[in-house]
């Protein structure tokens, strides 16, 4: 198991898209810059005092490269560090050489763990610690102190492994919610080329109906078959093109909803009266169960105008309720029993499901089909005037 994990570690690459250079880079040079020209003037007791102002500066203009470089910028830095400790060591004086300003070098560990491979994590790490025992054996520091300063260097890059492990996390969920929303779009997809096929082939099957007797009828319906395949052709490349283009962020027609009810009042061939009826405030409802309702009624209707032996009215209600809607679709057709739920249905019940809802379909008490949906709002809201449109 541990194997196993230092293999992942060692492994493991670099955090995409790491930023450019921006201000606060400048700003901490220039800072660090600043504090090393002050100790420099004003402190009197630097020993090696051009090479603790050249090692300070050094150590100082490293950090612009952090991100792109952060192997890079350890070895450069810890690395002189090293040698310091090694002249330190041979030259023997009295105090320790450097100047203050150089913690500025914990940047780095920070950026180390934050935007380096697994790999440039180990060796840099190793790079760090070997620094330190660098500077332990010259230091003649009590062993309780030099451990405060084990965990004070090792802090920063602690901390950017758990900022590296957050963005990883969150990274992690908007890809789930990209593949969700890339999930619904091609449901959405499959629902409306559903519904107009469906449309097109009642609309074929009048003007067959209708060639002999009336020939302008099945001119209409051949007009209506071909109205219908464009408007298909038109929503599916939409949907193609959103599903092609989402990860780069493509921007998305809303989609049809309870205002789009309307629609089904269009019925090919006008062999049912649609009956669409709205109560409460349906003008308010979040995107998702908008949509939702809309497709629930629609493939409702399809099924209707499919499946519905004799049936003459479909009527569809839409009722907002204050912290949830629902949706009822019946018809007074004849059937045969209960029947096999297709993709469409299922898909319905899917999407209702996905939304913390439920929804049922069956033959009901008397006649007819019966669909009967229930979605939460998640939010407060108040009841309104019933409109009804026939």
């Amino acid at each position: 198991m541990l194997r196993d994990d230092l293999r992942t570690l060692w492994t493991e690459p670099r955090p995409p898209a790491a930023p450019a250079r921006v201000w606060r880079d400048w700003a901490l040079l220039a800072m660090g810059l600043g504090g090393v020209m002050v100790e420099a003037t004003l402190r009197e007791n630097v020993v090696w005092r051009p090479a603790a102002v050249v090692l300070a500066v050094w150590l100082c203009v490293l950090p612009l490269w952090r991100r792109t470089r952060p192997l890079t910028t350890v070895v450069l830095a810890f690395g002189s560090v090293i040698l310091l400790q090694v002249a330190t060591l041979i030259a023997a004086p009295r105090e320790p050489v450097g100047l203050r300003t150089s913690v500025v070098v914990l940047v780095l560990v920070y950026a180390l763990p934050r935007w380096g491979s697994g790999r440039e994590i180990v060796l840099g790490g190793a790079v760090i610690l070997a620094a330190f025992a660098a500077c332990a054996v010259t230091d003649e520091s009590p062993a309780a102190e030099q451990t405060v300063g084990f965990v004070f260097l090792f802090l920063p890059g602690l901390a950017g492994a758990a900022v590296r492990f957050r963005a990883t996390a969150r990274g992690r969920l908007l890809e789930q919610v990209r593949s969700r929303e890339r999930e619904q779009l091609a449901r959405e997809l499959h629902d409306t080329v559903a519904h107009h096929v469906s449309a097109i082939v009642i609309r074929a099957q009048a003007g067959r109906v209708l060639a002999g007797t009336d020939p302008s009828a099945a001119v209409e319906a051949l007009e209506g078959i071909e109205e219908e395949g464009a408007r298909t052709l038109e929503e599916m490349r939409a949907m193609v093109a959103a599903l092609r283009d989402r990860g780069a962020g493509a921007e998305l027609a809303p989609p049809a909803g309870v205002a789009d009810l309307e629609r089904l009042l269009r019925t090919p061939g006008g062999r049912l009266r649609i009956d669409v009826g709205l109560d409460g405030e349906t003008d308010s409802l979040p995107s998702a169960v908008d949509a939702a309702v809309y497709r629930i009624a629609q493939e409702s209707v399809t099924n209707a105008m499919r499946h519905a032996v004799n049936a003459t009215e479909v009527i569809v209600r839409v009722t907002a309720e204050r912290h949830r809607v629902r949706v009822s679709v019946r018809d007074n057709g004849q059937r045969t029993g209960r029947g096999h739920d297709g993709f469409g249905l299922a898909g319905l019940r899917e999407r209702a499901a996905l939304l913390g809802g439920r929804l049922q379909a069956g033959p009901g008490t008397d006649e007819g089909w019966h669909v009967e949906a229930e979605l939460p709002l998640g939010r407060n809201g108040s009841g309104g005037h019933p409109r009804s449109r026939r």
